[in-house]
């Protein structure tokens, strides 16, 4: 009587486990996880008048490198004109605080650029670059709540004197020193991969 008994619990206990962990569980499709979805907070016109800044911006630090000056001047008028034709309208939906920030910081890179076109050394103009530089980061990514694609931060130690340190952004993480360049007349091409990223500059 008693092994009956032990048996019928035994086969009980396993029918359970069977109904309540593996046969349920067979009987309910695990769902897949459904992403929440990110909205933009500016028209599209808008994301790609900023992007249109950043391209010219990523030439002429590329103009730098080699370092042609023609070039230079060619893409940094580039980039006035699409400072020029990012839509001002839109950013008044923002705060009078937000459309003041926004509104500032493009006219300090714009008197940057102005600058650097007046010069005619082309350590004066990579001063003028480093300037403006500092002002897209962190001041006008920020500022404008930057949605386009990741960009990098590099940071050269000895842009200048060999002890001042200068930054400029890149759409690489790949080191290509916009300061030192291929032809410097201390170090030729010795130096075109000096320097470290610091920040990455990703859609907020």
């Amino acid at each position: 009587m008693r092994k009956w008994t032990l048996f019928l619990l035994i086969a009980a206990s396993a029918f359970a486990l069977y109904w309540f962990g593996f046969r349920k569980s067979d009987h309910k499709p695990k769902q897949p996880t459904m992403e929440p979805i990110k909205l933009s907070r500016h028209t599209a016109a808008f994301n790609q008048s900023v992007n249109d800044v950043v391209a010219h911006y990523l030439k002429l630090k590329d103009a730098f490198v080699e370092p042609d000056t023609a070039a230079i001047r060619i893409h940094t008028n580039s980039l006035l004109q699409s400072l020029a034709a990012i839509d001002s309208a839109e950013l008044n939906k923002d705060t009078t605080l937000v459309f003041a920030t926004v509104m500032q910081t493009i006219a300090d890179i714009r008197m940057n650029a102005t600058s650097l076109l007046n010069q005619t050394d082309i350590t004066e103009m990579r001063r003028d670059f480093s300037s403006l530089s500092s002002i897209m980061y962190p001041g006008f990514f920020k500022a404008i709540l930057y949605e386009g694609p990741t960009l990098y931060l590099i940071n050269c130690p000895m842009a200048f004197n060999e002890n001042e340190p200068a930054n400029w952004i890149s759409n690489s993480r790949e080191i290509i020193n916009p300061y030192l360049g291929k032809n410097h007349p201390k170090y030729r091409g010795g130096m075109l991969h000096c320097g470290e990223v610091k920040d990455s500059i990703i859609a907020q």
